[in-house]
């Protein structure tokens, strides 16, 4: 049973604050039949997918994948162009052995290469990918470092520690205000932006915190980025606490990011600066996480735990699984992204069937997406 329908934070409880594309007037959240019907008996691989879906194990933990042993626990992942094919990479979860891989695919889906990205760094959870073709892989622990990545194997990670020192999870560039947007999970974590002195060089910049208790927010630079000697989210007293971050995604003016503590799926409009709820009830989604989207305005959105669905929320707020992992009740969906043509879905189960991270599993789906390539930016 849904427990609240669409709302806002403050007086205007009924109406959306919306100004992206996905989200124009007020309407209640509502469970649905979805964009692609009802989902299949499960097929080979566990997947429950809607007709004419169709799904592929490409890597599992421990295996070999175009030369490289698949890591363990993935996590956090994205896709990037790479020349008539692309590149998925996907993060490793697991204390000090933790980091990035990459698979690279031809044209055809064939996988035609893979290897390192990161190496040695600390339970890597989420990122995000930035519009200069890098990859932000996140740790989640205390003082946790940002390492941007190169996701052909060019060049070394770099650690980007202006991006503050706190528990990162998720990270989503906003490219018309050059600033990263970046989760904190922690049950009293706060929601971040980073605004680079130089847009594209992320070595140096300010970390600000979200302030403010009601629809209409301000930011407030962080003092001490560094974490010393308090923690980032102790360090701004007006700064806004969520209870526990996850993902974040960003598209037509809007940052969408996830809490688990409350089940949310949160909405900032930068353009008003003004924050709502998009997402904030007991069933079909439960146990929300990664996110992301799709040209058609659709947010995706992975659950950890829960029925081991990725549900799809519409722009209509209906609410539907686009896909169900069975036998996997001890793991949780990860890493969703899209191929650069919208083709193909990429995701993980972190821990496989049997619940520990040294049975991680990483799939695609293919099928017929609606409207697959998104618009190019003037």
């Amino acid at each position: 049973m849904l427990r609240r329908t669409l709302l806002c934070t403050g007086a205007a409880a009924i109406t959306a604050v919306f100004t992206g594309s996905l989200w124009h007037g007020a309407a209640e959240v509502r469970p649905g039949p979805g964009r692609y019907g009802p989902l299949k008996v499960p097929d080979t691989n566990g997947l429950a997918l809607p007709d004419g879906f169709t799904s592929r194990l490409i890597a599992r933990t421990g295996h070999k994948v175009g030369g490289l042993t698949w890591h363990a626990a993935p996590d956090g992942g994205a896709c990037f162009p790479d020349g008539e094919g692309w590149i998925y990479v996907s993060n490793c979860e697991v204390p000090l052995l933790g980091g990035a891989s990459a698979v690279r695919f031809g044209k055809d889906g064939s996988i035609r290469d893979a290897y390192r990205i990161l190496s040695g760094a600390n339970l890597n959870c989420a990122g995000g990918a930035t519009p200069w073709r890098t990859w932000l892989s996140c740790e989640e622990i205390a003082r946790g470092r940002i390492f941007e990545c190169d996701p052909y194997g060019e060049r070394s990670a770099r650690p980007r520690l202006a991006m503050g020192r706190f528990k990162h999870e998720a990270a989503a560039c906003d490219p018309d205000r050059e600033v990263v947007y970046l989760t904190e999970d922690e049950p009293d974590g706060c929601f971040y932006r980073f605004r680079p002195g130089d847009w594209g060089d992320l070595t140096e910049g300010t970390l600000e915190v979200m302030c403010g208790a009601g629809e209409r927010v301000i930011w407030k630079p962080v003092p001490s980025p560094a974490a010393l000697p308090r923690p980032t989210r102790h360090q701004v007293k007006e700064a806004r606490h969520f209870d526990g971050g996850e993902g974040c995604y960003y598209a037509d003016g809007v940052c969408y990011f996830t809490t688990k503590g409350d089940n949310r799926v949160w909405a900032y409009d930068a353009a008003s600066a003004t924050l709502g709820v998009a997402y904030d009830a007991d069933s079909p989604l439960t146990g929300v996480d990664n996110i992301t989207g799709a040209p058609t305005g659709d947010l995706y959105v992975a659950e950890d735990g829960g029925n081991m669905e990725i549900n799809l929320i519409a722009p209509d707020r209906s609410v539907s699984p686009f896909l169900r992992l069975d036998g996997h009740g001890r793991s949780e969906i990860t890493g969703p992204a899209f191929s650069p043509d919208g083709k193909r879905l990429y995701f993980s189960s972190q821990r496989g069937r049997s619940g520990k991270p040294t049975d991680g599993h990483t799939f695609e789906v293919t099928g017929p997406f609606r409207n697959l390539v998104p618009p190019q930016r003037a």
